[in-house]
């Protein structure tokens, strides 16, 4: 069963390979606070965004699922071509 799911892994990560010579993915680095690198920072690979504003962000993951971000304060972030 370990090798099913690390052959699944791997065909995974080929067809990542494979679509990422067509669409454009991006390294989203989100900050609640002003301070980087503590541990309430998160990073998501995107693919599509919807929204880009001061305290909201909604964007389309790697996988396909749709992620919603608001802070009241607004949102520290960072967005990298891959």
């Amino acid at each position: 069963m370990a090798k099913f799911k690390i052959y699944l892994e791997k065909l995974k990560e080929l067809w990542y390979w494979f679509t990422s010579w067509f669409i454009t993915y991006y390294e989203v680095k989100v900050s609640y606070n002003h301070v980087w690198g503590d541990e309430d920072d998160q990073v998501f690979i995107a693919r599509q965004f919807y929204k880009k504003q001061d305290k909201f962000l909604k964007f389309k993951t790697q996988e396909g699922d749709i992620i919603e971000i608001r802070g009241a304060e607004g949102l520290n972030y960072r967005i990298t071509q891959l």
